[in-house]
């Protein structure tokens, strides 16, 4: 097993994850805050349609926010070996989506001074803003060291099976590794890199294999002389 590579997030994907995380967390603390100016300021018959603008501006902030940490995630995910730090860092978007309503939500119904339309209505229309926030913020499928490092012994065991170096090209705009470095969908582009598929991972977060250049590798093998 000494020739397993394990997935480790490169400085400038480390860089930019916290770029998002840093961005999520403000969209969080103005939605919380905004929340707060809502129960404290609009929860009243008079002032429901402010309130149930900034419910809705409140969502708007909580999915962003949410988009921004999975976007963070996948460039620098969490271990599975520990569970509560994977799950809490993994579904963090759905646990402050909810969050940002949920006290809203209860104080909503339970004010004695509210009209029943008014409960009815900007209660409602709460509640699936916080349904809709959680849902947006859950990562059904959210990446790990472990799953990073599976895909890339696997990519490169494709190679190995194809008798192709691990030396692989991709771009700066590109969603996919490259075994030839003229294949025509890299040839003209200024912004190649060269590396390990683990590198290709690491940096760009890429780990599909050209078509094109599988294609060509495999024509390649099949006309090799024994």
């Amino acid at each position: 097993m000494s020739d397993q590579k394990v997935f480790v997030a490169s400085d400038e994907s480390k860089a930019k994850a916290k770029q998002f995380r840093v961005f999520a967390f403000l969209a969080w603390i103005v939605a919380i805050a905004l929340q707060f100016f809502a129960i404290f300021k609009l929860i009243s018959d008079e002032t429901m349609v402010w309130l149930i603008v900034v419910i809705v501006v409140i969502l708007a902030l909580a999915i962003v926010a949410s988009m921004l940490w999975k976007k963070a995630n996948k460039l620098d995910p969490a271990s599975e070996k520990d569970k509560v730090k994977f799950f809490v860092q993994s579904q963090l978007g759905a646990i402050m989506g909810v969050l940002a309503f949920l006290p809203l939500v209860i104080l909503i119904f339970t004010n004695k001074d509210l009209s029943g339309k008014t409960k009815g209505i900007a209660g409602s229309i709460a509640v699936v803003a916080m349904l809709v926030a959680g849902i947006s913020g859950v990562d059904f499928n959210p990446p790990s060291v472990e799953q990073y490092t599976e895909e890339i012994n696997k990519q490169t065991s494709v190679l190995k099976d194809m008798n192709v170096p691990d030396n692989v090209h991709w771009t700066s705009a590109g969603n996919k590794y490259h075994i030839y470095e003229d294949c025509y969908h890299i040839a003209n582009r200024d912004n190649k890199t060269t590396g390990t598929v683990k590198q290709s991972f690491e940096q760009r977060g890429i780990s599909e294999l050209c078509k094109t250049c599988e294609k060509r590798a495999l024509d390649e093998n099949e006309n090799t002389p024994e």
